[in-house]
C-alpha cells in the first residue's frame, strides 16, 4: 500500500549518487507520472554533493506525492548495485522499475509498461529508449520477442540491450528466484536482467522511446574500465555465464560464446593497445565463433576477426575514423 492505503502498482527504486546537476529533472519526470498507484524509493547512497537537497526540493511542488515517497540514507557509500537491492528490500509494488537519478522519462512510461504488463500477464516489459547528448537524441529501438527464451538468445547475441532501466519486471520474479544485484561489482550489474529473464514465463514488448538516457553525467555511477572496473566486469560476466549453464544446461551453449565476445567489444572501441591486449586474453576460446553471429552488424564481425588475427592496426584506423570523427561530428 502507499501512504494514502492504495496499492501500489510499481515500486521505482532511484540510486542517487552525485547527480545534483541532473537529479531535478530525473524526480520532476518521476512526479509527473500518469500512473497514480506508485511508491518513490530515493536510495541516498552517502552523495557528497546536495542532490537530495536538489531532489527535496522538486518534490516540495507535487504535494500529492509526498505519502508516496520514501527517503532511505547509506552511512556509506556501497556502490550502484547494493543501492539497487536496498531499494528492492523494501519494495512493495507489484512491479519494480529502476531509475537512473542522472537520467528521466516520458509522463506516460509507466502506465504503458504497467498497462501492458496487465493484459499480457508478464512477468517483463520493456521498451525502446533514447539516447540523449545535450540537445541531440537519438532513438534506440528495440526488437519485439514474443518469448524469454528468444529475447534471452537476443540479449546474449548483443541485439537487444540488457539494460536495467527501460525494463518492468514483476517484483515477485526478484523473490521467488532470490535474485539480487551483485553488491560490491557495478561494472556490468545490469547483466541481473539475464538472469530475470532466464526466470520469467512472460515477457512483451511495448514501442516507445520513453526512457532517456543521459550520456552526459562523468560524475555519477559512471562506467570507465580502471584496474577494480575489470575485475567487477569479469566476475558479473562469469558468474552470469554459471547461472545460465546452470539453469538452461547447453540450450545457450552457442549464444554463451557470442555473450563472450558482446562483453569484451568494447575493448577494440579505442586506440588503447593495453585494451587491445585484454581482448585477446579475454576468453579466447569464444573467438572461433566470430562469423556465427549473424544477428550483429558484418563490420563489428570484421572488426573482431581482424582483432583475432591480430591487425590491431586496422582497429586503431577504425576507431579515428568511425568513433572519434564521423561520431564526433554527428554527436557533438
Amino acid at each position: 500500500m502507499t501512504g494514502n492505503g492504495e496499492k501500489v502498482a510499481v515500486s521505482v527504486i532511484v540510486p542517487v549518487y552525485k547527480v545534483e546537476a541532473f537529479i531535478g529533472r530525473c524526480i520532476r519526470s518521476l512526479m509527473e507520472q500518469t500512473l497514480r498507484e506508485v511508491e518513490f524509493i530515493i536510495v541516498d547512497d552517502c552523495s557528497p554533493d546536495r542532490s537530495i537537497a536538489v531532489a527535496e526540493a522538486v518534490m516540495q511542488n507535487y504535494p500529492e506525492r509526498h505519502a508516496q515517497v520514501h527517503l532511505i540514507h547509506h552511512e556509506v557509500n556501497k556502490g550502484l548495485p547494493a543501492a539497487r537491492n536496498t531499494g528492492l528490500a523494501v519494495a512493495k509494488g507489484e512491479y519494480v522499475f529502476h531509475c537512473d537519478s542522472d537520467d528521466f522519462i516520458e509522463p506516460v512510461m509507466l502506465e504503458k509498461l504497467y498497462d501492458e504488463a496487465k493484459r499480457q500477464d508478464a512477468d517483463i516489459v520493456w521498451c525502446d529508449w533514447m539516447l540523449s547528448f545535450g540537445q541531440n537524441e537519438r532513438y534506440m529501438k528495440q526488437p519485439d520477442y514474443a518469448t524469454p527464451m528468444v529475447a534471452l538468445k537476443g540479449m546474449l547475441s548483443g541485439v537487444m540491450k540488457y539494460n536495467v532501466w527501460n525494463k518492468l519486471v514483476r517484483r515477485q520474479l526478484y523473490v521467488d528466484n532470490q535474485i539480487q544485484f551483485p553488491a560490491g561489482y557495478g561494472m556490468g550489474e545490469d547483466m541481473t536482467m539475464i538472469r530475470l529473464f532466464a526466470c520469467a514465463q512472460k515477457v512483451t514488448y511495448v514501442p516507445g522511446g520513453f526512457y532517456h538516457y543521459v550520456k552526459l553525467n562523468a560524475g555519477a555511477f559512471s562506467k570507465t574500465y580502471s584496474n577494480r572496473h575489470l575485475e567487477e566486469l569479469r566476475h558479473n560476466t562469469d558468474e552470469t555465464l554459471a547461472f545460465l549453464k546452470k539453469r538452461c544446461g547447453d540450450t545457450l551453449a552457442l549464444e554463451m560464446e557470442f555473450f563472450k565476445l558482446d562483453v569484451k567489444y568494447p575493448f577494440l572501441i579505442t586506440d588503447d593497445r593495453n585494451k587491445h591486449k585484454l581482448w585477446s586474453i579475454w576468453y579466447p576460446e569464444a573467438n572461433r565463433f566470430i562469423m556465427f553471429n549473424r544477428e550483429v552488424s558484418s563490420r563489428r564481425r570484421v572488426l573482431q576477426l581482424l582483432a583475432a588475427r591480430k591487425q590491431f592496426w586496422f582497429v586503431r584506423l577504425y576507431y579515428k575514423i568511425v568513433h572519434k570523427f564521423i561520431y564526433g561530428i554527428v554527436y557533438r
